[in-house]
């Protein structure tokens, strides 16, 4: 018997909250004294491989078909329910992210499985199975009951401290035969966001929102990421207006993200922006309005004109760093 984890990677490189959901499935394995078992799809590097032994997996399977290069639901599904049954799964674990969900419903129809998505904490087993999960975008939670043999979960950014001192795990080579229907869709171009940090993997995140006036003054909120190592985003209105790029629109209609700090320069902290950003650790708010209701939402918040307050913060940086 094992749980089984799925790791996400892009180019390659294995994703920070699968290293996390490694983590977690090793955790919920000791728990079900059974093995952790990690599935990497189109991961080369052997190191990578061997880190994920670090955050906990007995053992890796890697698949290095091209067929699966690209990440498609169809095909991914079919190795990973084949990979979970040649496994004995009880749990398939998966890192949250939009392609993991649209993945688990694939694999819970797959395997009669059911599945739970955005899990916040190892399930409690002492009378049935069942697990926590956030809800209403992250304002409330609640407890769900899974009664099938199989479960599946996708696990929420920063449910859990990756692990590094696991071992070295065995790496077994994993070639699914795959049926030719799965490959349905074509995938003719990809175009990736620009940056050093996707927004969704970053543990910082510095936001921007109209406070600053403009994009010509954009430089403060770049250079403030520069010097925390964290990746750029904005509010709605900015993107709307063409200041910055849509892939950086932080909210409930763009991208939803749960860093360990979210610091939001000049954003006032409409309901929608925070429904993308309160799954963060730590919200700190910089704006000259005391009224902008981000106040509420904030950890720490700077009543101040941005153009004041960011360049000591970059300034302290400097220093600390």
């Amino acid at each position: 018997m094992s749980v089984l984890i799925v790791v996400e990677s892009v180019d390659g490189e294995i994703k920070k909250s699968s290293i996390e959901a490694v983590s977690y499935g090793a955790l919920l394995a000791a728990k079900l004294q059974v093995t952790p078992v990690a599935i990497a799809i189109g991961v080369q590097d052997q190191a990578a491989l061997q880190a994920l032994g670090k955050a906990g997996a007995s053992k890796v399977l890697a698949v290095a078909s091209e067929l699966l290069k690209q990440p498609q639901v169809l095909p991914y599904a079919s190795a990973i329910a084949l990979a979970a049954t040649q496994e004995k799964a009880s749990v398939v674990v998966l890192p949250k992210s939009t392609f993991s969900d649209t993945l688990a419903s694939r694999l819970a129809s797959k395997l009669k499985a059911g599945a739970v998505t955005g899990v916040t904490e190892l399930p409690d087993t002492s009378a049935g199975f069942k697990v926590k999960k956030s809800i209403y975008t992250g304002k409330a939670f609640t407890h769900v009951e899974v009664k099938s043999a199989i479960k599946i979960l996708t696990v929420a950014k920063n449910a859990v401290q990756p692990k590094e001192d696991g071992g070295a795990p065995a790496i077994e080579a994993f070639n699914p035969s795959i049926p030719e229907s799965d490959f349905k869709t074509k995938i003719t171009k990809t175009e990736k966001a620009s940056g050093d940090l996707l927004l969704t993997e970053a543990d910082i995140v510095v936001s921007g929102g109209r406070g600053l006036k403009g994009p010509e003054h954009w430089g403060i909120v770049l250079d403030l990421a520069k010097e925390l190592g964290a990746a750029t985003g904005c509010s709605k209105p900015v993107s709307d207006m063409d200041w910055r790029p849509h892939h950086e629109h932080v909210g409930q209609t763009g991208v939803k993200v749960s860093p360990n700090l979210y610091i939001a320069i000049g954003i006032s902290g409409a309901i929608q922006h925070l429904a993308g950003v309160n799954s963060s650790k730590c919200i700190v708010v910089i704006n000259k309005d005391p009224e902008a209701p981000f106040f509420k939402a904030a950890d720490y918040g700077i009543v101040g004109d941005a153009f004041e307050v960011v360049p000591k913060l970059i300034a302290a940086a400097k220093n600390y760093m």
